[in-house]
């Protein structure tokens, strides 16, 4: 079973997939977060991947990324579109926004986030994000906003007010926990990637009282999570044909140090 595009998301997902089945997949870099689901959406075939796992079972830091990404392209993925939630850092945006983030901004720091283990391969990546696969979710729906900058931070706790500001005061937009590196491995597979942000909070620097919190954060995901597979479907339906994309051409004519598989 293949499948040329996927979604990376929260386990709600499973349900816009159509006679889905799973499918254990083997990877260099260990077991991915769980089995791949491969359905149809719109007569498109596309796997889904739980993101933190079947039960929530991998924390921001702790996601096996390589094998995620490797385990996709090894099914034929090329275009991976990739929901998640997000906080809210200035005045920009608002809880239940949508938006298509066009800069990335990688504050982790405990992450394998390269396939290249010896030699010199560079990535190009200083537009992180797949301009077919944006344009493709952005006319989903109105209501998508397009462009801002995503900060990823470590994980697994939230930010203090300090830190908050300060991302802030840099202008960055959006506040993370999953966004790296995971974008840079995708390019590295070759795949063309692009997320769709949900805002379901302000951070702490952006807000009064307690700062943010997990049972908020979870809570206005699950409300959004039919306008979320509504817009997927959309998106999946208008994406553009990833042949001669630099997502993937970056890569020709480089003796790349690791394995593309089908490349």
């Amino acid at each position: 079973m293949r499948a040329d595009v996927a979604v990376i998301g929260g386990t709600g997902f499973y349900s816009f997939l159509t006679d889905a089945t799973d499918h254990v997949v083997e990877t260099p870099y260990g077991a991915p977060s769980g089995p791949i689901s491969i359905g149809e959406v719109g007569g498109r075939k596309v796997a889904f991947v739980p993101r933190h796992g079947p039960h929530h079972d991998f924390p921001p830091h702790g996601i096996p990324y390589r094998a995620n990404a490797w385990a996709l392209r090894s099914l034929g993925v090329r275009q991976v579109l990739a929901p998640c939630a997000v906080g809210g850092l200035r005045e920009t945006v608002a809880p239940g926004d949508l938006v298509v983030p066009d800069q990335l901004v990688d504050r982790t720091h405990r992450r394998i986030g390269s396939y290249v283990e010896s030699g010199a391969v560079h990535l190009p990546f200083a537009d992180p994000y797949c301009p077919g696969v944006s344009r493709a979710l952005a006319g989903a729906s109105e209501d998508v906003s397009v462009g801002g900058t995503m900060v990823v931070i470590e994980g697994p706790r939230f930010s203090t007010r300090a830190e908050s500001r300060h991302y802030a005061e840099q202008g960055w937009d959006l506040i993370n926990m999953t966004g790296a590196p995971e974008a840079q491995l995708a390019r590295e597979m070759g795949q063309c990637y692009a997320p769709l942000a949900l805002v379901t909070d302000m951070d702490a620097g952006a807000e009064s009282g307690d700062g943010v919190g997990q049972d908020e954060v979870f809570a206005l995901f699950k409300q959004n999570l039919d306008r979320l597979t509504g817009l997927l479907a959309a998106a999946i339906a208008a994406l553009p044909d990833p042949d001669g994309c630099t997502c993937a051409t970056w890569s020709d004519g480089i003796d790349l140090t690791y394995e593309v598989p089908g490349r």
